[in-house]
């Protein structure tokens, strides 16, 4: 199952489902690749991982010369690959707009792979360009994050708008999973109106997990470590195991 976790909106703790989502489906037994589609890279120095000149997804969505087993590695997690971002990937958005077929280049790629794993992570970037809808038109299923502040909605209908035209016109089955409320405080009254605003925005389709906001979380990508590695017993971490326990129960891979 490929899964992108999405939200044109900075901030709102994409990157950092989309690699403790990963790590933790990894832990809990399950074959996974995360794909980083953001050009920040976060996600992959985020699991302290570094190209060093080797193949990535630039070479995946760009280079038909290099094979595609070529673009994946493997991180420290025997059951967690990654296909890895780099600076060139901010460089594709524009060498895809003259292409054939350009909103289904990672589709076709990630297709002949998904055979390999039980989950495909893709992180998106923070917009709706055609890196973006490469991602989402790749994928089988939505996440979306929603960071419990002030402008929590704000974009989202946009967002929406967008994956309303993809389903109508590119990929017909593309789904919702869910949003997933995140950096949630609970002493903080505005969490619990933004948690019910996007339950009214969302009826249905939203996480039993909550993400709390948590200092290890933030800490952990500069150590280069998901949060299960870096602080195991955090608030943080029990509940990415959580969410990871939530997706597995919800799709049935």
């Amino acid at each position: 199952m490929i899964i992108t976790v999405t939200n044109q909106k900075g901030g709102t703790g994409k990157t950092t489902t989309s690699i403790n989502l990963a790590s933790y489906l990894a832990k809990l037994g399950k074959k996974v690749l995360l794909v980083d589609l953001d050009p920040q890279s976060n996600a992959t120095s985020g699991l302290g991982f570094s190209l060093n000149g080797k193949p990535g997804l630039y070479e995946l969505m760009m280079d038909n010369s290099i094979p595609l087993s070529h673009s994946i590695h493997p991180t420290r997690s025997s059951q967690l690959d990654i296909i890895a971002g780099s600076s060139d990937v901010a460089g594709i958005g524009v060498e895809l707009v003259n292409m054939e077929r350009r909103e289904f280049v990672l589709m076709d790629q990630l297709q002949s792979l998904s055979h390999l794993y039980d989950y495909i992570i893709i992180d998106s970037p923070p917009s709706l360009g055609l890196l973006t809808i490469n991602g989402l038109v790749a994928a089988d299923s939505i996440v979306i994050p929603v960071q419990c502040e002030y402008y929590a909605l704000e974009g989202l209908g946009q967002l929406m708008e967008t994956i309303q035209l993809i389903t109508d016109n590119l990929k017909p089955d593309l789904t919702v999973l869910g949003a997933v409320l995140t950096m949630y405080d609970r002493r903080n009254r505005l969490s619990a109106m933004v948690a019910k605003e996007v339950s009214k925005f969302f009826p249905g389709y939203v996480f039993d997990t909550i993400i709390p906001r948590n200092v290890s979380l933030s800490e952990a990508p500069s150590f280069g470590k998901p949060i299960h590695d870096y602080a195991p017993l955090s608030k943080g971490s029990f509940a990415y195991r959580k969410l990871a326990q939530e997706l597995i129960k919800i799709t049935h891979p």
